[in-house]
């Protein structure tokens, strides 16, 4: 069976990917077992003054580094995709299609499948990586740094748009601003990941890429360390002036559970500078560990990275077999043992579905 080579080039964002996924895998096992899943990362759900329990909260708290790098990075491994395609010579035009083709199916995951299993229409990250990469097929032909620029001004000053639009403690966003900037749950759907934002985020990702295409791993693992430790800077500052920037959701107290239960739904500036520095601080290290290593084609994390879309369609299956299997009951302890088990399941499902989509390369696996 043909086994493609690692790139070095994108070992570390293949391992970051990886990463994300098996923390994602504690979040959506919490759906099932853990009754007592937090919820107070919305300036909607979150009532001041209620105290929050630190296992469950840091529980939850771990699982926010999933969907902004993974939006990063979706934008970062796009922009090597598409050189890739241009450097054989792909037509543009093949290349729109295949984003409209890819987006249009990412977001129908969402509609069709994660909704089914969600007994309810249900927008989340599917939607916003889809909704992207639609996105992308017009923003791909801006100049790499007024697309980043859009997406810094975006991050900071949205909070303004989304306020002027949609207030937290006066009910829902309508739905389609609820799909572009808020949020919406009812019993029309649940729309947690507004476009605008996300897109912010993907956008980002687009701009390192290109960095990484024009000046290599060191100079990108240098960007990562400075722009991450600059977005935890920046995190400090909202978080500390406890006003702008955080979506209304502020701080009771000086605690460290106050400082970082910031809004997710939707993001705030000091959500995305919080997730997005520590994603890139790891990213600058994975960078710095990739050529200095061995690096194992079929080790866990590497694997689950380069399968990180089939292993999303199925992990809340596998999640969800596993507790019936094993009949577990509820709790903390049987969240992370689900969890384990699921991993261990998981591995060779999506070593076999890597190594099915290599030797079909232009299969409709490519788009999964």
């Amino acid at each position: 069976m043909p086994q493609a080579p690692v790139s070095d080039r994108a070992v570390a964002i293949d391992w970051l990917r990886g990463v994300v996924m098996l923390i994602m895998t504690l979040d959506h096992s919490a759906l099932f077992y853990n009754p007592g899943r937090l919820h107070s990362d919305s300036p909607a759900t979150y009532v001041p003054g209620t105290a929050i329990d630190g296992a469950q909260f840091f529980t939850r708290w771990i699982t926010h580094l999933c969907a902004p790098t993974f939006l990063f990075l979706a934008g970062a491994s796009l922009a090597l995709s598409l050189r890739k395609k241009q450097a054989a010579g792909v037509p543009e035009r093949a290349i729109d299609r295949d984003l409209l083709i890819r987006g249009a199916f990412i977001v129908a995951l969402d509609l069709v499948w994660i909704s089914t299993l969600a007994q309810g229409r249900i927008m989340q990250v599917l939607y916003a990586i889809g909704a992207s990469f639609l996105a992308m097929i017009a923003l791909r032909r801006l100049p790499v740094h007024m697309a980043v620029a859009l997406a810094a001004v975006w991050i900071v000053l949205g909070e303004l748009v989304t306020l002027a639009v949609w207030s937290p403690h006066a009910g829902n966003a309508s739905i389609p601003l609820a799909l572009l900037v808020a949020r919406h749950v009812s019993d029309e759907g649940r729309y947690f990941y507004p476009l605008l934002p996300w897109l912010a985020i993907l956008l980002l990702g687009w701009g390192f890429g290109h960095v990484l295409l024009a000046r290599g791993s060191e100079a990108a693992r240098r960007l990562a360390l400075i722009a991450g430790v600059f977005a935890l800077g920046l995190f400090a500052l909202v978080r500390g002036l406890n006003a702008y920037g955080n979506m209304t959701l502020y701080r009771d107290d000086g605690s460290l559970v106050q400082w970082l239960n910031v809004s997710k739904y939707p993001p705030s500036l000091s959500f995305v500078s919080l997730e997005l520095g520590l994603s890139l601080l790891a990213l600058a290290a994975l960078f710095w560990i990739a050529p200095r290593v061995k690096v194992r084609d079929n080790g866990p994390v590497l694997v689950f990275g380069q399968a990180a879309l089939f292993f999303y369609v199925i992990h809340q299956v596998v999640l969800f077999i596993v507790g019936k299997a094993l009949r577990f009951d509820q709790g903390l302890v049987q969240t992370y043992a689900a969890m384990v088990v699921a991993w261990v399941i998981l591995y060779p499902l999506c070593r076999a579905y890597r190594r099915n989509k290599r030797a079909h390369p232009l299969s409709l696996a490519r788009f999964l």
